[in-house]
């Protein structure tokens, strides 16, 4: 018998952003947390969903935070979260007469305020713009990635914005909900792309000063110098990946590709043997079909395994799930489906459109009012009203 995902009541005020900060809300949501994304105010009577795409299980109202009925509403609003999600430049919600230490916590307390930047909130690139590769660059960690005599490459965006990001954001904002169960209070949560980035970097930046990695980007065992940690193009165009580390793994490999130990090239941790090692595992796997390759390795103890794109996966069938699988509390389930007899690793509840495979775009408005209601038990026309595309308080007239 399972119970309500872990998050089941903590409401979160998410205002609207790109990549860390809404997913940050996705996984507070995807836990149980309602969530509800402040826009901008719609210039059209017909609202045009935002570019955002992690959006599921959220709902949007529009505010103008420059409107003072319409910042009275939010500060009302204010008083009945958990959690706000801030992912602008530093500054900004001061500038909004939002500020988290003279405004927001005397408002509430007990409310969470996570700030999330890409550069640190101090030092010359404070307020400068950037993205994902900006953030890398200055924290060391893209200077580690990439080929030997190439250029450095930047892994898409999945580092910086939701490793980095997002993800240590959703921590920090973990730890200031354990925190206030002890102090009743919460706090601010500052979160960088830049700091989060490093962290994730830790052990490889410790491993410069070993044998391990202190030789240049792409030389080394982890970084694609290793031809055994490495992947190959097979005979039809498709790739393996290749792991085989410890010894057991790499005679296993050898094993699935008839390759006698005594052909080569010289012992398999000499990095000046590695150069011709590759070129022999290049030439066997270029040999064979990938589904041949996992026929021979699968079930063994080689290391090898197909790559697998994401059209292969959604066409066969796999399913997204959360990140982590919790027991007695599971988290909310993304691919769909019924829940009985259903994994608790799939979690709890009937899914969502796309199964995390398309994503939806939320039009700004979308079940705002209700959310309002179920949270507060605030009406429009009662208790607010829209004006210019954006709702705002109704003033109670005192006579």
């Amino acid at each position: 018998m399972t119970s309500s995902p872990p998050l089941s009541g903590i409401r979160v005020l998410e205002f609207a952003g790109l990549a860390p900060g809404p997913f940050a809300g996705l996984i507070l949501a995807d836990y149980g947390a309602s969530v509800l994304r402040i826009d901008r105010p719609q210039a059209s009577t017909l609202p045009t969903p935002a570019a955002d795409l992690l959006t599921r299980r959220k709902a949007s109202i529009c505010i103008d935070l420059k409107n003072f009925s319409g910042l009275c509403l939010l500060k009302d609003l204010i008083k009945h979260v958990d959690i706000i999600i801030d992912p602008f430049r530093p500054g900004v919600l001061e500038k909004l007469g939002l500020s988290p230490k003279e405004v927001l916590l005397p408002l509430n307390p007990r409310l969470i305020v996570a700030r999330m930047t890409g550069f640190r909130r101090e030092g010359k690139y404070a307020q400068m713009a950037g993205h994902d590769i900006n953030y890398l660059a200055v924290s060391g960690v893209l200077s580690m990635l990439g080929r030997a005599h190439e250029k450095p490459y930047a892994p898409a965006n999945i580092i910086g914005d939701f490793a980095g990001g997002g993800a240590m954001c959703f921590l920090g904002i973990l730890l200031a909900l354990y925190s206030r169960t002890s102090t009743g209070k919460g706090q601010v949560v500052e979160a960088n792309m830049v700091d989060g980035s490093a962290f994730l970097a830790t052990m490889p930046r410790l491993a410069m000063k070993t044998p391990l990695w202190d030789r240049p980007r792409g030389n080394n065992l982890l970084d694609g110098g290793c031809p055994f940690y490495d992947t190959y193009e097979t005979s039809d165009g498709l790739f393996v990946a290749v792991g085989a580390l410890e010894p057991q793994f790499f005679a296993a490999l050898l094993h699935g590709l008839s390759i006698d130990v005594n052909s080569l090239p010289g012992p398999r941790r000499d990095p000046s043997t590695w150069p011709a090692l590759h070129e022999l595992l290049t030439k066997k796997f270029r040999s064979r079909r990938r589904q041949e390759w996992s026929k021979i390795f699968d079930g063994t103890d080689a290391c090898v395994t197909p790559v697998l794109s994401q059209t292969e996966l959604e066409e066969a069938g796999f399913d997204q799930r959360s990140a982590v699988t919790l027991k007695a509390t599971p988290g909310l389930s993304i691919s769909k489906g019924s829940d009985e007899g259903k994994d608790l690793a799939v979690g709890q509840g009937a899914g969502v459109e796309g199964g995390g495979w398309r994503g939806i775009a939320l039009a700004p408005g979308t079940d705002g009012e209700n959310t309002l209601n179920r949270w507060i038990g605030w009406r429009i026309g009662r208790d607010f009203k829209a004006e210019n595309g954006g709702l705002v308080k109704i003033e109670v007239s005192k006579i």
